[in-house]
């Protein structure tokens, strides 16, 4: 309880007294409440007697007078500092819908479903389009990386303003925030152009087109009349390079993928990708299964120095930016908080991810050998937490200090309490 406390604590000098209390209560009934988290469920758990009028929670998000980029701040700097203390900081990126219904809700527009369009079919939703960068943390029990959001803006429908133009300022805010490190960041193919708009110290990962257009460096100046060159010699499209490989220029590399070890084959060329970055050269990295049953995948960095498995590994490692939406979707409601005017909708949808970093945070730091699910004969083996494990042991602490506050001293009801515990903290 005091861990929770010491780290919503850690951003008291964001809001005013009486707004931080409201903070306060608001996320944990956020993390409390069973069902839907509309404002109003939130309230019912964290305010139950009713010491503040409802509308003070609704005004809150709509119109209080404190900073969502301070609290991504403070953040963002506590992750770093607990989780990468050294080396290149991993950074992933990524975009998500989070629906909204009624015409009427501020900064929402219409914009393509990712979850729910296929190739061959787009479908599109009515939703707040979030541009997401979260910290890729690799828990001490292993497996799969967990993602943490550290920074976030809404894209607007027509906004002047990009999704790649929002990740590179907020790109731009984390290295200012951050003095003197490195970062790495992977995005999808969507992202490419993000290699000529990073910030000083930074890099990236992403995919590369299967009919980019590649050139040689270009050549050195002639001292001729004229414009000098600014490309070499084109080069065929990736998929033709793959082709023309030879056997000696593939090499067997190991790669972490989703917390397993597999083998692939791996062909390196530093090449230019004018329409991407007119000045740099980029390192192509085409990943191959040495089985031949999947299909080659492409990939570049800037990084010149990155190695064939450092590369294809940082893509694989972008997929728990995915678990991440899924988690602040389906296990925190972030999709349900009923705020529609002015600042209320764009706060309400960054708290969900801000909460989803917290508690990751509360819990790595609170439980790192990782085992508080209560065994089920239907998981036997299930070997690491998921965030509702996270999820449930931070409700099963807030329930408990709760319950123990209400309850008679003189009673000893640790029976009843610890069934009705196990099921609050697992509570929908």
């Amino acid at each position: 309880m005091n861990g929770w406390l010491a780290l919503l604590g850690s951003v008291r000098a964001v809001f005013t007294a009486p707004s931080f209390a409201i903070f306060t209560d608001l996320l944990t009934g956020w993390v409390c409440a069973p069902g839907r988290r509309t404002v109003t469920a939130m309230i019912t758990v964290a305010d139950p007697t009713g010491r503040r009028a409802h509308d003070a929670y609704h005004r809150f998000l709509r119109d209080g007078a404190w900073n969502m980029n301070a609290l991504w701040r403070t953040l963002c700097v506590h992750a770093v500092t607990r989780f990468a203390p050294d080396g290149v900081i991993e950074l992933v990126c990524d975009d998500t819908l989070h629906h909204k219904s009624g015409r009427h809700v501020d900064g929402a527009g219409t914009f393509r479903d990712a979850v729910r369009s296929t190739v061959k079919k787009v479908v599109y939703a009515h939703g707040l389009n979030l541009v997401v960068i979260c910290l890729r943390v690799q828990a001490p029990w292993g497996g799969c990386p967990i993602a943490i959001p550290v920074n976030a803006r809404l894209h607007r429908k027509n906004d002047d303003t990009t999704t790649i133009a929002h990740a590179a300022n907020m790109m731009r805010e984390i290295a200012g925030w951050l003095p003197g490190r490195d970062l790495h960041l992977t995005a999808d193919g969507a992202y490419a152009t993000l290699a000529r708009d990073l910030p000083d110290r930074a890099h990236l990962t992403s995919r590369m087109r299967r009919d980019a257009d590649l050139y040689e460096a270009a050549p050195p100046h002639t001292g001729k009349p004229g414009r000098p060159r600014t490309r070499g010699a084109q080069l065929p499209k990736p998929p033709q390079l793959a082709a023309q490989a030879r056997k000696r220029d593939w090499t067997e590399v190991t790669i972490d993928q989703r917390g397993k070890q597999i083998t692939r084959l791996v062909y390196l060329r530093d090449v230019l990708w004018y329409r991407v970055n007119k000045q740099q050269l980029i390192r192509l990295v085409i990943v191959r299964d040495p089985d031949g049953i999947e299909n080659d995948d492409y990939f570049f960095t800037t990084d010149l120095t990155a190695t064939g498995a450092q590369t294809a590994t940082r893509y694989a490692g972008r997929w728990p930016i995915e678990v991440c939406y899924r988690d602040v979707k389906q296990n925190l409601g972030g999709q349900d908080p009923q705020s529609w005017k002015r600042q209320g909708p764009e706060r309400a949808a960054a708290l969900s991810l801000w909460l989803h970093a917290a508690i990751w945070c509360w819990y790595l730091d609170t439980h790192p050998e990782g085992q508080t699910w209560i065994p089920r004969p239907w998981y036997r083996h299930k070997a690491t937490p998921s965030f509702l494990d996270a999820l449930a042991a931070l409700r099963r602490v807030l329930w408990a200090q709760r319950i123990t506050a209400m309850s008679s001293p003189s009673l000893d009801n640790t029976k009843i309490t610890d069934a009705l515990l196990d099921s609050l903290a697992y509570a929908a």
